[in-house]
């Protein structure tokens, strides 16, 4: 059965839906909890990632779910519950007996626990924390009290540290007698003797050189502190701009208090990204295909009515030229489409700056070449589709003029719309605004009412 799933599984990689599990295997899963097969159930899960059994969790019902945790029972491991999107984490550790709970966050490192303990109310982390060694408990415990988004948050306390005057044969015979290694390590942190760290060497550079070799002589170039207040949007950014590996994290005396790796700095870019789109799109953070109704419809429904108020300014524009567009009839048909280019020009623009300022590559001494070249990209654009769109007035409505208004107006509002989608973010940022939260509304505020107000008060002066 386990060669056969492995098979599965490895011809689910080669096809179109790459490293998602095979149908016939998510099918064999739930005939076997059909059929209260629990032997079955478990081997079936046995050869695959945990994440690719949380994504599988994810996505069936809830009434499948809750009957393939109740009979995976101890099959629910915790590298699982830690794969798991919050809001069925939450679900599924309301449905595991106590003693099958406690097993699973034991085998977990600490940062994990952190994470899965962070999101829970105060009885299931009291529960959680109570099967924990004392040990791991107070680590865990002291973890909490720093701030949420943190890098005290992200670190794992599982540690491997040297003094700074060890040579590679003590380095290597310290490490084969410890028997609380972390799972995962990548480096052996050097500290002096008021445990404050000095450098990082690679296990590479210690398993290929010879043991009478000092230790501070293989230390890395590249070496950065982590302080465990800072938040941990700086700590992915720190990992991503210096190619990070790992990183020590110290407590306010600069003391080693525990260590970053790249997953866990990975993880936070790919939250940050995500977090970004949604804002982007006026949907709430934390939103999910998993998330309630009710829960969705409030995170919703705020930007919704922003939208709302912003349409009404557009309109009260439209109004004002009623007796021009009573004589024209044709400018009720083409006002959409100056405000739609407008629009999409606006979201171009602001896109790229939200991006860049998100990796900190819009800056303040380059702001203004941005600006100006959405600006002269606008512009560009602008004149290349009042072409098109002149060409298309004078033949669709038969009036020349009409074909210069729509042209004149659409090379307006997509300049505008260039400055608009740059300046905005930038301009949110700068005043503490979260610039992917916000820039949204006032962009397309801006274009319509700049693209109606150009086409129809030109139309007004030229056409009347």
């Amino acid at each position: 059965m386990t060669e056969q799933t492995n098979q599965t599984a490895h011809e689910a990689e080669t096809d179109d839906g790459a490293y998602a599990i095979d149908r016939r295997a998510v099918a064999a899963m739930l005939y076997a909890v059909d059929t209260d097969d629990k032997d079955a159930l478990l081997r079936l899960m046995d050869p695959l990632h945990a994440a690719d059994i949380a994504d599988l969790l994810e996505q069936i019902n809830p009434y499948d779910r809750r009957r393939f945790v109740e009979l995976a029972g101890e099959g629910i491991g915790g590298e699982i519950l830690s794969e798991l999107d919050e809001t069925i984490r939450e679900e599924i550790i309301g449905l595991l007996r106590p003693e099958v709970l406690a097993e699973a966050v034991r085998d977990l490192d600490s940062d994990d626990v952190v994470d899965l303990l962070e999101d829970l109310e105060e009885p299931q982390q009291a529960a959680i924390l109570s099967s924990l060694p004392l040990s791991d408990r107070v680590a865990v415990q002291q973890s909490l009290t720093y701030p949420e988004y943190s890098a005290g948050r992200l670190m794992q306390r599982e540690v491997v540290m040297a003094p700074e005057h060890w040579n590679v044969g003590e380095a290597i015979d310290f490490m084969r007698d410890r028997e609380d290694l972390p799972e995962q390590f990548y480096h052996v942190i050097l500290v002096d003797p008021r445990l404050r760290p000095v450098g990082n060497v690679t296990l590479g550079k210690i398993m290929s050189s010879r043991r009478e070799i000092l230790l501070k002589d293989l230390v890395q170039d590249v070496f950065r502190v982590i302080p465990a207040t800072q938040p941990e949007s700086d700590v992915a950014y720190a990992f991503n701009q210096y190619h990070l590996i790992s990183a020590p994290v110290v407590d306010e005396s600069e003391r080693l208090v525990g260590m970053i790796t790249i997953d866990d700095a990975m993880a936070v870019l790919d939250e940050e990204h995500e977090e970004d789109i949604l804002r982007l799109a006026g949907v709430g953070e934390g939103e999910s295909l998993n998330a309630r109704v009710i829960d969705t419809t409030k995170a919703r429904f705020p930007w919704l009515a922003v939208n709302l108020v912003t349409a009404i300014l557009a309109s009260m524009v439209i109004a004002q030229f009623e007796e021009t567009i009573t004589q024209f009839v044709a400018l009720a048909v083409l006002m959409p489409i100056v405000a739609s280019m407008g629009g999409n020009a606006g979201t171009q623009s602001l896109t790229v700056a939200v991006r860049a300022i998100a990796t900190r590559d819009l800056t303040g001494s380059n702001v203004w070449r941005v600006i100006r070249r959405e600006c002269i990209v606008g512009l560009i654009n602008g004149v290349l589709f009042a072409v098109v769109m002149g060409v298309v007035g004078v033949i669709w409505f038969g009036t020349p003029l009409l074909g210069v208004v729509i042209a004149a107006a659409m090379v307006i509002n997509l300049v505008v719309a260039g400055f608009a989608g740059t300046v905005i973010p930038v301009a949110l940022e700068r005043v503490g605004v979260d610039p992917a939260l916000a820039s949204g509304a006032f962009v397309t505020t801006v274009t319509d009412v700049v693209g109606f107000f150009a086409f129809l008060g030109l139309a007004g002066v030229i056409l009347l």
